[in-house]
């Protein structure tokens, strides 16, 4: 029997893969706390709990007519993004796959008339930056498939599909991590703005009021309330979460949705980056199991 033992929402963000000259450059000097996030996630969680695969909710990945999940054996090859080539370029990938959790997955929605799921295992499935920028700063040989975020789908969708996750995970014998792969409030100054607010300086928030959405949400996971993030979505969706935070939907239906009381913990600060809200929080599994 398979078990979640960690789960996380973590920014992608595309400043994290700029080569650290860069990094400084843009940001006053200073690293972006997100990058030394990810190194200490990886070396106090991810090495210390050792997961046999890690499911990435991709909000870079886009659906429309189903929820896919990436099916095949493994990923390997060199990955350009078709949207910021300058900052990511050829970065190298080799990932094992996890058909089996896959495939658990797609038969979960097998008969039911209110979801549907495609397990692709297609060769030429594209792969995003969503879950290459992560893989390479928390890979530890494990086996990594990715769920795209859909473009139709609705907070309920989201929820349903994360509950489903989990009973696919309780199906097989592995120990898993899912992380929420995207950003906060997300929405980018106008296009001869934008170079004036790379840093990850909080004045580079699109708007106060973004941020204070951000800083609630914040406050809400760090004290495990989950029920009252899912009660706030109608209000925090105002401020253009990324993906509609359904990454974050899918992965806390993973964890028992509403009756998830695990409290965050996050690594690295809260930052801006173009003018969107971008944070790293970790949720340890509580002893009692997540719904405790």
């Amino acid at each position: 029997m398979g078990e979640i033992v960690g789960a996380g929402l973590v920014s992608h963000v595309p400043t994290i893969m700029l080569p650290e000259k860069i990094r400084l450059e843009i940001n006053q000097g200073k690293e972006i706390s997100l990058v030394d996030g990810l190194r200490t996630l990886k070396s106090e969680a991810f090495d210390r709990l050792k997961p046999d695969t890690v499911v990435v909710c991709d909000t870079h990945w886009e659906s429309t007519f189903e929820h896919i999940v990436s099916a095949q054996d493994r990923r390997k090859g060199f990955f350009t993004s078709h949207e910021l080539p300058r900052g990511m370029s050829a970065i190298p990938y080799d990932m094992p796959g996890d058909p089996e959790l896959a495939r658990a997955l797609a038969k979960q929605a097998e008969g039911r008339d209110d979801t549907w799921i495609l397990a692709s295992d297609d060769p030429y499935l594209p792969i995003f930056y969503g879950t290459v920028n992560i893989w390479t700063y928390l890979s530890g040989g494990e086996r990594w498939i990715s769920i795209a975020i859909n473009g139709t789908g609705q907070t309920d969708d989201f929820l349903l599909l994360g509950d489903l996750l989990g009973k696919a995970v309780e199906q097989v014998d592995r120990r898993v991590v899912v992380l929420a792969s995207g950003g906060l409030t997300h929405r980018f100054f106008p296009f001869r703005e934008l170079r004036h607010h790379e840093s990850s300086d909080l004045s580079n928030i699109i708007t106060p009021e973004a941020r204070e959405a951000d800083e609630k949400v914040l406050k809400l996971l760090a004290a495990g309330d989950h029920a009252g993030m899912i009660d706030w979505m109608p209000e925090y969706k105002r401020f253009g979460p990324e993906g509609k935070f359904g990454h974050y939907l899918i992965m806390v239906g993973a964890l028992g949705g509403s009756r998830c009381r695990a409290p965050g913990t996050q690594y690295g600060e809260y930052e801006a980056s173009v003018g969107t809200g971008q944070a790293h929080v970790w949720f340890e599994r509580p002893e009692g199991g997540w719904a405790a």
